[in-house]
């Protein structure tokens, strides 16, 4: 199932796990993002604000219903080798 033009327009700048219709919806000054490259989630900044070396070194899973798998499915996003800001997409997993 392809995502359409207007869907990607409202994923752009928001922040993966906050509802759509949040009135911020773009990054918070204090917080630290990764851009998410790639995949279902492409365009949509992870909070990761936090986090230690080896928690960003070890990639995330994110629940998405755009992904290969529907709802419940989960996108694989890793970080780009020496750019902790920018994580790329790996894959889909049920």
């Amino acid at each position: 199932m392809g995502r359409t033009d207007r869907d990607e327009e409202l994923l752009r700048g928001r922040i993966y796990g906050e509802d759509h219709d949040h009135p911020r919806p773009g990054p918070k000054p204090g917080r630290v993002y990764a851009e998410l490259v790639g995949g279902p989630l492409d365009g949509l900044l992870l909070d990761i604000t936090g986090w230690n070396a080896d928690e960003i070194q070890t990639g995330v899973a994110l629940m998405t219903g755009l992904g290969q798998f529907g709802p419940g499915g989960l996108a694989l996003y890793d970080p780009r080798p020496g750019e902790r800001n920018c994580w790329n997409w790996s894959g889909d997993t049920p």
